[in-house]
């Protein structure tokens, strides 16, 4: 179904005035915010054992009140690394699916589990987190969640129609600046935040190169899509700190992507005459640059670049009316607080702005992954699950951000024509509370 389609049938239906089909937690009754009723011991099933999905089954068995109780992966070794693993942390040993690249299927019907977590890569994220809910089960997801507006909905009907969870797991939301700047935003330090930026411009040509881990998929992708097919790294902190799904939402972007030359160039740089990669087209621009606005008026800018010799950066700015965030270097300036017109380093704000969860999980993070965001997030995840809480991110939060993607490539295939974002909450994000990310 089109989206024109869609928003005409739910209007004709009246399915816009829908609410969520998943149980609200008892200490919030009145939100529209999805919850489920508490796990006591959440059983896990891990899909996709690469490097981020042994990074986050290394998290989970460090953190109480989970277990993993069932791994897949298409490759044996990764599976029986898993298992080792597992055992070693004096857990019994899992349920292995490694039949080939659809055995998450049976894992989700034929495993007695609370949560199936996804890592693998992005064309999978949407199958696995379906065949997981029809089959009963929270899923949990890497990012992006969806690479079309249509498996975006897709999630979101899946979601109310099983009431699970379809959870994004946006790591750099949990970032320690990140968590300092929502911080600051939702304590009012930065005034009101009209304008925000974000992205992902990481250097990642040997990587997609590499004949093994993410070079075996995710070079493709830039064979066959342009646009931002990564968005959510930068955008995800940016739009917490606007309330997107909480009181805004995004209404329309546009998007434009310049040359492809990075990856070209650096075949040839490094394959021999005849090498198949020097023979490699590539359509994904080198960098994208999108504008979104919001239905209150705000702006966003995010970009993506991942093509070229650069030093790693997620952009990070917020601007309020009373100051702004900027990161790499990260830097604050506040209205009222250090000398006019100087940037004040974010650390000094550190004792006074530390985000509470960074200060209560610091010390079991230490070690893991990117920095212990990733610890973060898993805590995160298994706490609201153990609570009965709703998640930090639900669907139509994966759903937002991740539309992103397609409607990137949708303008910019339009010569950056404004395109409209659906409306995945069905106009809830007008009274949706605020997040509220609390120190557990």
């Amino acid at each position: 179904m089109s989206d024109l389609n869609r928003r005409d049938f739910l209007k004709l239906t009246g399915a816009a005035a829908l609410t969520p089909h998943i149980g609200l937690a008892a200490e919030q009754p009145a939100t529209p915010l999805l919850a489920a009723k508490p796990i006591e011991l959440v059983r896990i099933g891990m899909v996709g054992i690469g490097l981020q999905g042994g990074s986050h089954l290394e998290n989970f068995l460090k953190i109480p009140g989970c277990r993993i109780t069932a791994v897949c992966d298409v490759r044996d070794e990764r599976t029986t690394w898993a298992t080792q693993a597992i055992v070693a942390a004096g857990h019994p040993a899992p349920s292995v699916y490694a039949r080939g690249p659809r055995d998450f299927e049976r894992l989700c019907e034929t495993e007695d589990l609370d949560l199936v977590f996804t890592a693998t890569p992005w064309e999978w994220h949407v199958p696995v987190m379906l065949a997981a809910m029809k089959a009963g089960k929270h899923a949990a997801t890497e990012v992006p969640a969806a690479m079309t507006v249509d498996d975006c909905w897709a999630l979101v009907e899946s979601a109310e129609k099983h009431r699970r969870h379809a959870v994004m797991m946006e790591n750099c939301n949990y970032d320690r600046p990140e968590m300092m700047v929502l911080n600051l935003v939702q304590q009012g330090v930065l005034g009101e935040v009209l304008h925000a930026e974000g992205g992902y411009l990481h250097d990642l040509r040997e990587i997609k190169f590499e004949k093994r881990d993410e070079g075996l998929w995710r070079r493709a992708w830039s064979r066959k899509l342009d646009g931002n097919p990564y968005p959510t790294h930068g955008l995800g902190p940016v739009a917490n700190c606007l309330d997107i799904n909480r009181g805004d939402r995004f209404d329309y972007l546009v998007s434009m992507s310049g040359p492809s030359r990075g990856l070209q160039d650096w075949a040839r740089e490094h394959f021999p005459e005849g090498a198949p990669e020097r023979s490699e087209r590539f359509t994904l621009g080198d960098v994208n640059t999108s504008l979104i606005k919001t239905a209150r008026g705000r702006t966003i800018v995010v970009q993506h670049c991942t093509n070229l010799p650069r030093p790693y950066s997620r952009i990070h700015a917020v601007q309020g009316t009373k100051g702004m965030f900027q990161g790499y270097p990260n830097r604050v300036y506040v209205e009222g607080r250090g000398k006019p017109h100087q940037w004040v380093d974010a650390a000094a704000l550190r004792a006074e702005f530390d985000h509470p969860l960074w200060a209560a999980v610091e010390a079991r993070a230490a070690g893991a992954g990117h920095g212990g965001m990733d610890f973060i997030e898993d805590h995160r995840l298994v706490h609201c699950l153990r609570n009965g809480l709703p998640t930090d991110m639900n669907v139509y939060d994966a759903a937002a951000l991740s539309a992103v993607v397609g409607l990137t490539v949708d303008s910019t295939a339009k010569r950056s024509r404004a395109v409209d974002f659906p409306d995945f909450t069905r106009g809830r994000w007008r009274t949706n509370p605020k997040l509220a990310i609390a120190a557990d």
